[in-house]
């Protein structure tokens, strides 16, 4: 652990661009985050400030949580590796065993702990991408070997299938996703990816045309036509257009959208991104996705400045974990894919969701200390 501290020291300062690219999507987040939903907040509690007073709680800690965690050497994570993974599938594990912990709910993707309640599916995100970064930098000659890359697809198909049991088909899409781009990245030989992808896509598609996974399918009908019931299934995406077109290109103005009075169900939550657009219009909406695009750039920037492959991975992971959220929330809230319940990072509610995110963009920065970049 001394000598740990000692080459930390060593490191330089973190990179101020992506440390200024996340302050910013934050407090934009915020802002919108309160916006969007003070009303719904009034009306179901009787306090307007409800859900951004926790929210910005947990923004506060969760930047002092990133700063510390940029203090510390990132190759502390890889003697964890294995541990931070078993553990997470254990929880995920535990969650299906137990009845729901969110009242009201069937489903078992929230575990409980006294008044805080949280998605281990967050957890499994950073899981696979540390594990993933740990084994193909330690075994990087070994990538083309099918034996090496039968065990870490095994690895990735753990959480897969237990999150997918909960269900929780966006979170599944995204570690699975994030296992995949990890391999690609790692060296992955052209035959194994597009065998791999077309094998993949193959079964998704049949278990959603076949109805295996009946949420997915009902998903699917009412993506191609949410009209087939406005007033249930397709109510949601119905409102979230409705606010999205009726912002034009400049917007309401901040504070002034009208679909966030009960008619976008829990605007605060995934669908926020209609009020955005509904609010600052096409305009500030294409402001927002090159900011997510800008930090999602001078994350691979970092990546590959990194003075290891296990910090390149790292970074890349991480970074396009948050880049292909947003841009999955995006397309689910324009109807774009069918709705798989995605949330937008930075602007969603969530306090343990947020305060994760933060840490691991802590970690991004760890990597920029030793990156042989321009601190700029």
């Amino acid at each position: 652990m001394a000598k740990s501290k000692k080459n930390a020291s060593k490191r330089g300062k973190i990179d101020i661009t992506f440390f200024s690219l996340v302050l910013i999507l934050l407090t934009i987040g915020l802002v919108m985050l309160f916006s969007a939903s003070y009303a719904y907040s009034y009306e179901y509690y009787g306090n307007s400030y409800k859900f951004i007073s926790r929210q910005a709680l947990f923004a506060v800690v969760g930047v002092i949580v990133m700063l510390w965690v940029s203090k510390w050497d990132y190759h502390i994570f890889k003697r964890f590796a294995w541990v931070i993974y078993l553990g997470v599938n254990a929880i995920l594990l535990l969650l299906l065993i137990l009845p729901p912990q969110v009242k009201g709910m069937d489903v078992k993707r929230w575990l409980a702990l006294g008044s805080i309640t949280f998605q281990p599916s967050e957890f499994a995100k950073f899981s696979i991408v540390l594990i993933f970064a740990a084994l193909i930098s330690a075994n990087y000659k070994q990538i083309g070997n099918f034996k090496f890359i039968a065990i870490l697809v095994a690895l990735l198909a753990v959480p897969c299938c237990l999150i997918v049991a909960e269900p929780h088909l966006s979170a599944t899409i995204l570690v699975f996703m994030l296992g995949i781009v990890l391999l690609i990245v790692g060296g992955l030989p052209k035959r194994y990816i597009f065998g791999g992808l077309g094998l993949g896509g193959a079964g998704v598609l049949a278990l959603v045309l076949t109805g295996a996974i009946g949420y997915a399918s009902d998903r699917f009908k009412y993506w191609l036509d949410p009209w087939l019931a406005p007033t249930g299934e397709g109510f949601q995406t119905i409102q979230s257009l409705l606010a999205i077109g009726s912002g034009g290109i400049l917007g309401r103005g901040i504070g002034q959208s009208r679909q966030k009075y009960l008619w976008v169900p829990e605007p605060h939550n995934d669908f926020i991104f209609s009020i955005v657009c509904e609010e600052v219009g096409l305009i500030g909406a294409v402001v927002i996705i090159i900011l997510f695009c800008l930090l999602v750039w001078r994350g691979f920037v970092i990546a590959m400045r990194s003075p290891d492959k296990f910090g390149s991975l790292m970074a890349i992971g991480l970074t396009f974990q948050v880049g292909l959220q947003a841009m999955l929330n995006i397309w689910v809230v324009t109807n774009t894919i069918p709705n798989t319940g995605i949330s937008l990072p930075f602007f969603s509610y969530g306090g343990t969701s947020l305060l994760i995110l933060l840490a691991q963009m802590g970690v991004v920065l760890s990597i920029s200390r030793s990156a042989n970049i321009e601190k700029t």
